[in-house]
């Protein structure tokens, strides 16, 4: 005899099927274990389940590179600040993870020279979170560090190849 204050043990249940609560039909029976490894999510667009976040959030601007470059040269160098700010304020509303446009200014400001490193290194990021080999990294920020100052060929390469993976990033995630 089991003691009433206790659980019935599996064992004790009768063989009845289950049923869904307020429905006339039994449930089908729980399929056998097979020894199948059962496979793993797979998020729609390519994206791999493992070790990469899904899209968090909207899909930034693609910018123009050659446009980019003449609006610095126009104002300047005031609008690598903007295009500091909206990229990584971009990047952290899409992923979550980054400095954000607020950080990227200030750091722009006070220490413009770290800019292009971090940039490419948020940038090669976003391909990694997707499973896929990273265009550009931190080393890329190497092109402005040595070569910028002969007549910024350094800044131009490196604008240029940062500029043109986060424009293919955006891209392959429908932004036109």
């Amino acid at each position: 005899m089991s003691d009433p204050d206790q659980p019935a043990r599996a064992d004790d249940q009768p063989d009845v099927p289950p049923t869904r609560p307020g429905a006339d039909s039994v449930l089908p029976p729980e399929p056998q274990a097979s020894g199948a490894v059962p496979t793993p999510y797979a998020p729609p667009g390519g994206v791999p389940a493992h070790g990469a976040s899904a899209t968090l959030g909207p899909v930034g601007q693609v910018r123009s590179t050659g446009t980019c470059i003449l609006l610095t040269f126009v104002t300047l160098g005031f609008y690598s600040w903007y295009w500091y700010y909206q990229t990584h304020d971009e990047m952290k509303r899409h992923t979550g993870e980054g400095i954000g446009g607020g950080i990227a200014l200030l750091l722009a400001i006070l220490v413009g020279v770290v800019m292009p490193f971090l940039n490419s290194h948020e940038v090669g990021r976003l391909y990694e979170r997707r499973g896929q080999a990273k265009p550009v990294s931190a080393t890329t920020g190497l092109w402005f560090l040595l070569l910028g100052w002969f007549f910024f060929v350094g800044a131009i390469i490196w604008f240029v190849k940062t500029n043109r993976a986060l424009n293919d990033y955006w891209q392959s995630l429908g932004a036109s």
